[in-house]
């Protein structure tokens, strides 16, 4: 999921400024009649005149021209202001953001849009990514008493403040203002900017892996983007409705999103360049077809040297054939290459679908559990509760221990799916491996007061790979020790061996499963078991590792198992039949 939900963020983040920018060429009224009555005022002054006109127009570079000729041949005070932020607003708009902060930068405090500067610069900042300064300037902003003019910019400077402390991640106070913002774009009924604000609310909430509050705003929105006619917006709010989708697995309904996406990436906006591309298509044709006249008559201006050139002809006909023999043969061995290299990246890429699978489930868990155990460290070592201290110290150490282990297994799992791990076999003596694998264990034992008995036959030799055998009994061990309750016991012990195979008996008190749970972990298709108590971290990727080992050293596995009572893994292992 969080692959996802970055990709989420990075288009949710990119729309306010969009949605920003719309809001106030519709509703800065104000604005645009005070620059008329200024031009009407000055209209000998022509710079300043053709500047706002190119400044309405949006021909920014026009504007700069003209403004800057206002600037030099004009020193009037009163229009000073308005030529400096002409400048300002486009170098904004042609993305020279350093030169348009020195130009807002020049305007005094006293011009009667001062707030506008002040928002501009807020804008500014937040494009560079400078979030504590555009926090800055859109609280000095925010704090302005609401007036006619102002009172427009309202519901963008609340919705700015938002994004700030998202992107600090203060995400109280980025939940309070965004919905601030949402509920005065209500009010006002601004459908285009509520759309923003609710993906924006989703984005935060998805940030704090709160996926159940975040989905309802991703509805929202999506539901409200019917009712605009921007495709832009249509098209994100369809595409985040498909990404959450296959987050939830929901895969026939991320298909339909997906499509709905497509449908308006390929709207009627685009229908000039459909034209352009036909009319190419056109040109391309009768350029073919011109082509096509010219080779017909070369080729018939040949046929009276062919006739003469008959038998050099037929020779070369038979080279060509030759020729197009081997490279044919040549393009079938190819493919069958390629099509092995493509079975082996099919292989491959299942494999790293798994592990990311499983990364993104299991180490999140760990890693989100050490964080509120870490807290709760820091609070109790204020209040020098030692007690509490010791309990938490060492919940962090099984936490880290369980972690590591997930680590551990999928290194091991990795290797053997890219076949990349080192495997021999060769004689082992059982007793010894046990007690090496059992001496790790001991501390995690004695902190559970579990009675550990290790009576392994010392005459049981096994053929089989040493590092492959130590990871299948340190995983079912270590879960022994995890599902045992405390004051429990744990075996290891032989049973009476056959001409083929020595039995290798791993035995607990711990919580045991019932038959169904048995058979679905027997099972090889399985990777992630079913957790049934959720405060024990598991994820089965331990057991279809352990499945995976002692197949390949020629093993079998059993399962005895009742709830409430114990459990026991039988490991039938090949005996080393040279021995002695």
């Amino acid at each position: 999921m969080i692959k996802i939900k970055s990709c989420i963020v990075s288009i949710l983040f990119l729309i306010p400024f969009f949605l920003f920018a719309q809001d106030k060429s519709n509703t800065d009224k104000v604005f645009i009649i005070d620059i008329k009555r200024k031009a009407e005022k000055f209209k000998q002054d022509v710079n300043f005149n053709k500047a706002q006109t190119f400044f309405f127009e949006k021909n920014w570079d026009s504007t700069l021209v003209y403004s800057m000729k206002q600037l030099s041949f004009n020193k009037k005070s009163e229009l000073t202001d308005y030529s400096y932020y002409f400048r300002a607003l486009s170098f904004k708009e042609k993305k020279l953001f350093k030169e348009a902060k020195k130009e807002f930068n020049k305007i005094s405090s006293v011009f009667k849009f001062y707030y506008k500067v002040k928002i501009n610069l807020g804008e500014i900042a937040l494009e560079q990514n400078e979030f504590k300064e555009a926090l800055q300037y859109f609280q000095e902003t925010e704090k302005l008493p609401v007036n006619i003019s102002y009172n427009v910019y309202r519901s963008n400077i609340l919705h700015d403040i938002g994004l700030c402390y998202l992107h600090l991640e203060k995400f109280d106070k980025a939940e309070e203002f965004l919905f601030k913002a949402s509920n005065l774009q209500e009010k006002q009924k601004d459908t285009l900017l509520l759309i923003g604000s609710y993906m924006d609310i989703a984005t935060l909430y998805y940030e704090q892996y709160k996926d159940n509050q975040a989905i309802p705003y991703f509805e929202k929105a999506y539901h409200l983007s019917k009712k605009v006619k921007s495709f832009e917006l249509k098209r994100t709010a369809a595409l985040n409705m498909a990404v959450v989708e296959e987050n939830r697995k929901d895969f026939p309904k991320a298909l339909v999103y997906r499509k709905e996406f497509e449908t308006w990436k390929d709207s009627l906006s685009d229908q000039n360049k459909v034209w352009a591309i036909a009319d190419l298509e056109k040109k391309f044709a009768v350029k073919q077809k011109q082509k096509e006249v010219n080779v017909l008559e070369a080729e018939n201006n040949l046929k009276a040297a062919e006739r003469n050139g008959f038998i050099i002809s037929s020779v070369l006909l038979l080279f060509l054939f030759g020729t197009g023999v081997y490279f044919y043969r040549q393009k079938v061995k190819n493919s069958k290459i390629i099509l092995e290299q493509k079975n082996e990246l099919d292989e491959l890429n299942a494999t790293k679908d798994k592990l990311f699978s499983i990364v993104s489930h299991d180490l999140r868990s760990s890693v989100n559990a050490l964080k509120t155990s870490n807290g709760k460290l820091i609070e109790n070592l204020e209040s020098k509760n030692f007690t509490e201290l010791d309990v938490l110290l060492h919940n962090n150490s099984s936490i880290a221990n369980g972690a590591y282990n997930l680590l551990d297994n999928l290194l091991n799992w990795a290797l053997m799916q890219t076949k990349q791990g080192y495997f021999f076999q060769e004689s082992l003596h059982l007793v010894s491996i046990v007690q090496h694998v059992e001496y790790n264990y001991k501390p995690l034992m004695l902190n559970k007061n579990i009675k550990f008995k290790n009576e392994v036959v010392p005459s049981d030799y096994v053929f089989a790979d040493m590092d492959s055998l130590k990871i299948v009994i340190r995983n079912f061990l270590d879960n022994a020790i995890k599902f045992s309750k405390e004051n429990g016991s744990i075996s290891i012990y032989s049973r009476p061996s056959s001409e083929d195979f020595c039995y290798l008996v791993i035995e607990d008190t711990g919580l045991g499963m019932n038959n169904e749970t048995r058979e679905e972990l027997l099972k090889d298709t399985v990777l992630l078991s079913k957790k049934k108590n959720d405060e024990i971290i598991g994820t089965g990727l331990g057991m279809q590792l352990c499945k995976s080992m002692i197949h390949k050293n020629g093993g079998k596995l059993e399962i005895e198992s009742e709830e409430n009572v114990g459990t026991k893994i039988i490991i039938a292992l090949q005996k080393f039949k040279n021995h002695g």
